[in-house]
């Protein structure tokens, strides 16, 4: 159903547009779709400036509402690939939101963490000649990961959520939404076990990009350690990291 368009002025200054919204029933319940425009001069040429949010109950006003921001991945999430985890974590944000009650997904056109489907594609050709996901952007001369959350934010302002439980592994995540004025109470670690084919590209999002995942190829019950001065939950157990 299309709506009216309406503009939000966030802090970056560029306009979110909100251009349909519709009801989405899917295998986990009822969802709210919302599309949104987003028109950064600064993007890729090859990204869409469309963005996504998949809203379950009333979240404006609420506090601690679990939230996923996750980039766009084709070659996951459509031709299922085995190389990356973006198609579990997607599900499994999907599968908490619906136990929850209430909660919001940020689909953000970002695909390949925002260098475009072309080149992630040639940087997948660099890693079957041995590269790993750091360096074949590097060979390209491609940053590691272009991606940046203003759209994030300014889609969460609109919702008029009070503040979040972000699900990621990603602390980077955690600060850059901080950053941008919002308030996010906790990260929520979305644990994926590998496969042979992903045990490598998790590994090096470990070691080298400082996500907080087990050193474990294949983790099943393993928790990560806290990021400094956010609140981790695992299940209903919640635990503070040292100062």
């Amino acid at each position: 159903m299309e709506t009216t368009p309406r503009a939000s002025e966030p802090p970056s200054g560029v306009a979110l547009e909100q251009l349909a919204q519709a009801q989405l029933p899917t295998r986990h319940g009822m969802f709210q779709l919302r599309v949104f425009r987003w028109d950064d001069p600064g993007a890729h040429p090859a990204l869409s400036r469309e963005h996504c949010a998949l809203i379950m109950g009333d979240v404006r006003g609420r506090r601690n509402v679990p939230v996923r921001v996750h980039s766009e991945c084709l070659t996951g999430e459509v031709f299922s690939s085995l190389k990356c985890d973006c198609r579990e974590q997607f599900d499994h944000a999907q599968a908490a939101i619906a136990e929850h009650g209430f909660g919001v997904i940020l689909y953000l056109r970002q695909e390949g963490r925002g260098i475009g489907l072309a080149n992630k594609v040639r940087a997948y050709a660099l890693q079957a000649m041995g590269a790993d996901t750091v360096e074949a952007n590097e060979l390209l001369h491609l940053p590691v990961d272009a991606r940046t959350y203003d759209v994030a934010a300014a889609m969460l302002l609109e919702l008029g959520i009070e503040s979040i439980e972000l699900m990621t592994n990603n602390p980077a995540k955690v600060d850059e939404l901080r950053a941008l004025g919002i308030n996010v109470e906790a990260r929520l670690p979305v644990l994926i076990p590998a496969n042979p084919f992903s045990a490598s590209y998790l590994e090096v999002k470990r070691r080298r990009m400082q996500h907080e995942l087990p050193s474990s190829p294949t983790p099943t019950s393993a928790e990560p350690s806290a990021d400094s001065g956010t609140t981790v939950k695992n299940g209903k157990n919640r635990r503070r990291a040292a100062p």
